[in-house]
């Protein structure tokens, strides 16, 4: 087996529409040889704790609703593409995804962070749900299968909030400075939502990598 990492931030558009990409090119692969481990990277690491007003947010990010429209047009356009449902006009607030990514962190200690990853994608772009909201995300890990009263007993408390924060440190003190980025076996880099067929032409090549490696 080999291991992927991945670097998202659950309300990142492109990371929804890179792993919908890969998503489909490992289901068509079917027996994949990759093992997935989901790590912390905030779009907005100085968010304020509770978010604020999305269009505000864009508005101010890109200097006006014209350049928050053109900055997304591509967006939307590739979410079509991937043929999925991103509701942009659903979605009010931008949180702060710190309390986010420790609930990604304690869902790979149980073993259900990609189904926990998958949910916080679906809460945010595609039900607009407030994913820094302590509730929220006690539902969501509800939902994938972990206890939703100890996620908010943990959740009102500090735990892991520096380890989260220091693995985000670390990935930009590597040179990450936008996500998706998928790192495959600790060596490749592989930045941005790559198309279906690239990923199946990686999986193609490692999978005759190791073919060569057990018959040798």
């Amino acid at each position: 087996m080999v291991k992927l990492d991945i670097l998202s931030d659950p309300i990142c558009p492109w990371c929804y529409i890179g792993k919908s990409y890969l998503d489909r090119a490992l289901e068509a692969e079917g027996d994949h040889p990759f093992v997935i481990e989901w790590h912390p990277f905030q779009l907005n690491p100085d968010m304020p704790k509770d978010g604020m007003d999305r269009r505000a947010y864009l508005e101010q990010k890109f200097g006006g609703k014209d350049g928050a429209v053109k900055a997304y047009a591509p967006v939307v356009e590739n979410a079509e593409k991937a043929g999925l449902n991103i509701n942009f006009e659903g979605i009010q607030r931008t949180p702060n995804t710190l309390d986010a990514h420790r609930l990604i962190h304690w869902a790979g200690i149980e073993g259900h962070q990609t189904r926990v990853v998958n949910a916080l994608f679906k809460g945010y772009v595609v039900e607009g749900r407030d994913i820094g909201n302590h509730e929220v995300l006690a539902d969501i890990a509800d939902s994938a299968g972990m206890d939703a009263a100890v996620t908010l007993k943990l959740l009102s408390g500090d735990e892991d909030i520096d380890l989260i924060k220091s693995r985000d440190a670390h990935s930009r003190e590597m040179g990450v400075n936008s996500v998706p980025t998928f790192i495959v076996a600790n060596q490749h880099a592989v930045p941005g939502a790559q198309p279906p067929d690239l990923w199946r032409q990686v999986i193609s090549d490692i999978k005759a990598q190791l073919k060569e490696t057990d018959t040798n």
